[in-house]
């Protein structure tokens, strides 16, 4: 590439950066406000974060668009290529991000019980670990930080034991009292889609790894 070819081509995985930045911080939000209409029974609130994921795939699409068009007018080699592929995996994550906040609202709509007291804590706690997982593996990606991807994954661990824990509570619960199954049983969905979050960011951290050193998971482990 000339100067100014490269120069314009930097620009434009910039943009394409701001872009994923931009959708992160979409997918995010909605996980925040998803919560917040649950644990404060705000139905408006569920309805705009409900509404917002058609804005969220029409992100997706421009964004795949745009990754295209780099490929196709500059063919980029090496380190530019994977950077771009690695955004193409990377959106369809931050899309299902906010497809899950969906889901959640989604279950806010139609739950008549309020949170169980004694879970609390601990479904605050495993959406906000979630939640901070995701804004930190395209944070990685932007700022091509291996270390941050690493220590985004391993925080994994704990939305999964989270997980766990609030399982085996929304168990006990149903064992002591069956008329509850109906309640822990949507409980049991929020934590798994809260989970699924959890699961989306390690995918990105791990396509950052593949965007820096060139081989994925996948291939490590064949």
């Amino acid at each position: 590439m000339t100067m100014n070819t490269r120069q314009a081509f930097d620009k434009d995985l910039k943009d394409l950066a701001d872009s994923l930045i931009q959708m992160g911080n979409a997918a995010t939000t909605a996980v925040d406000q998803a919560m917040k209409a649950l644990l404060t029974k705000d139905h408006v609130l569920a309805q705009e974060v409900i509404q917002a994921d058609d804005q969220m795939d029409e992100m997706e699409r421009a964004i795949e668009q745009k990754c295209l068009r780099l490929l196709l007018r500059q063919q980029p080699v090496a380190g530019d290529l994977r950077k771009i592929s690695t955004a193409i995996k990377m959106i369809t994550d931050i899309e299902r991000i906010g497809d899950a906040a969906a889901d959640i609202a989604e279950i806010s709509l139609q739950l008549k019980a309020p949170v169980f007291s004694d879970m609390l804590d601990d479904l605050t706690q495993m959406a906000d670990i979630a939640k901070s997982m995701a804004q930190d593996a395209i944070l990685a990606y932007v700022n091509e930080d291996l270390e941050l991807a690493q220590k985004t994954k391993e925080r994994d661990d704990l939305v999964d034991d989270l997980f766990l824990k609030i399982r085996e509570c929304l168990g006990e619960k149903i064992r002591t009292n069956t008329e509850l199954m109906h309640t822990a049983m949507d409980y049991l969905m929020i934590i798994k889609y809260l989970e699924r979050v959890g699961d989306h960011a390690e995918n990105i951290c791990e396509w950052v790894e593949f965007y820096k050193t060139g081989v994925h998971k996948s291939e490590r482990i064949l």
